[in-house]
């Protein structure tokens, strides 16, 4: 189905699936920012002010969280579930469904 989608509309497949190359200005941004965020977090310590330290906390998290974005694949689970060297997964019933035919089973049976 994926292969016929790609075939039918490019462009709406590349929209979707985004840009898996690394973008090297949001890891020297995030590395940036969680350089300031350390800085600013000795800035706070060494001022006893506690503010400071919340925001350099979240200066340096913001800038983790920059760096694992760029860097992780965001079509690697897709294509790894496309692959069909595993199981294809099962439906999941609805919990009232299995409780209903675990119910049955044991009555009929």
């Amino acid at each position: 189905m994926e292969e016929a989608l790609a075939a039918d509309d490019p462009r709406l497949v590349s929209a979707m699936s985004g840009s898996s190359a690394i973008s090297r200005n949001r890891i020297v941004l995030g590395i940036a920012l969680v350089i300031l965020g350390i800085v600013t977090i000795f800035g706070g310590l060494i001022a006893q002010v506690t503010l400071v330290d919340l925001a350099g906390f979240l200066i340096a998290l913001t800038g983790s969280v920059l760096i694992y974005r760029a860097v992780s694949v965001p079509g690697a689970l897709v294509a790894a579930v496309g692959r069909g060297s595993e199981k294809a997964p099962r439906a999941r019933k609805k919990f009232g469904d299995r409780l209903q035919d675990r119910w049955e089973q044991r009555n009929f049976e």
